[in-house]
């Protein structure tokens, strides 16, 4: 696949734990001045109740249940702003007990033909096999996971291939940098995630672009070398 920039891309964080949805709504946020009091008031929210809370910004969606936090931003000046907020949020609330968390990439980028995305569907799951199964076999969904951290950390690193829902023709890639506690039946706190985001944020996003790009880079030595 030729070398290019996304056309589309967020970046989540999801963490693990137990918590009190109710609580986490745009006043609360801006109250802690974790976001501005003007995007409080401006906030498109979905859902308020005990179960489930879910509001956007203009930079940010966020969706609470009573065991998932998640966030998510699609503007790359955002990225940080996106790591502050969480960080900001579980200081605050630093007695909440978090076991588990996931840094994702989402990617879509676009193909120079149906042709060669088709050809990286072959690339990437040849077709020899099912071939016995199918008439037309295709690549639907291609996980890998990589259970060795090279950091010492409990966790694992996944990337997913797909064909882009939202970009014709076109490959959607991501990325999940998963982190779990060391001992997550005796969480107390937020501390533990709170220090791999805090000290792990820049290495893990080096990780992830050197992840897809290694992936974009074989892949288009494999469709030059055909």
């Amino acid at each position: 696949m030729e070398k290019q920039q996304a056309e589309i891309q967020g970046l989540i964080i999801v963490v693990r734990g137990h918590f009190n949805p109710i609580i986490f709504n745009p006043v609360w946020f801006s109250s802690e001045g974790l976001i501005r009091k003007e995007e409080a008031v401006k906030a498109e929210t979905q859902i308020v109740n005990p179960d489930v809370v879910s509001f956007n910004l203009d930079w940010l969606r966020l969706q609470v249940t009573r065991e998932t936090f998640f966030v998510e931003t699609t503007k790359d000046s955002y990225e940080d702003v996106l790591r502050d907020l969480v960080a900001g949020t579980f200081k605050l609330l630093r007695h909440t007990p978090l076991t588990m968390m996931g840094i994702n990439r989402h990617l879509h980028f676009r193909t120079r033909s149906v042709e060669k995305w088709h050809q990286i569907g072959d690339i990437l799951a040849p077709k020899k096999i099912w071939n016995t199964i199918f008439k037309k076999p295709g690549l639907k969904s291609l996980s890998i996971l990589e259970s060795d951290r090279d950091d010492g950390l409990k966790g694992c690193i996944q990337l997913k291939i797909e064909p882009s829902a939202r970009v014709n023709p076109g490959l959607f890639i991501s990325t999940n940098d998963h982190y779990q506690v060391n001992d997550a039946d005796s969480a107390l706190g937020a501390d533990e995630i709170l220090d791999i985001l805090e000290n792990g944020w820049q290495e893990s996003l080096e990780r992830s672009t050197n992840i897809v790009n290694k992936l974009l880079e074989n892949l288009d030595a494999e469709i030059t070398s055909d």
